[in-house]
């Protein structure tokens, strides 16, 4: 699943994967349910979480660590709650989509995965 990033936010319009920043007492994987909550309207446990692969990118004012997971299963439909728009895409087809430049990387991991 992708995400539009919605106008009025910094890199408005490209797509990325759902997430968000880890909050102060937060492990990656609380972060990930509470922004999959918060962003998508789903629940989802941390059994289900499964590590992937990470992406490390300098950006102007910050540099961004970002770790990518497979989420087998979630309750509820993913909708966008922050006015994003959704999409479902086969791997083939990422690279149709423009990313924020720390998430392309990801896209080939995700390619020889699936």
């Amino acid at each position: 699943m992708l995400a539009r990033r919605p106008e009025g936010k910094t890199l408005a319009g490209l797509w990325e994967f759902p997430g968000g920043k880890v909050e102060a007492g937060e492990t990656p994987e609380e972060t990930l349910i509470r922004e999959l909550r918060e962003e998508l309207g789903i629940e989802v446990a941390r059994a289900c979480l499964a590590p992937l692969a990470f992406a490390s990118h300098t950006y102007t004012d910050f540099h961004l660590l970002m770790p990518l997971y497979v989420c087998r299963r979630w309750q509820g439909t993913a909708r966008g709650l922050e006015g994003q728009a959704l999409e479902w895409v086969r791997p083939a087809r990422m690279r149709d989509y423009p990313m924020p430049p720390a998430d392309e990387p990801l896209v080939a991991v995700l390619l020889d995965l699936l």
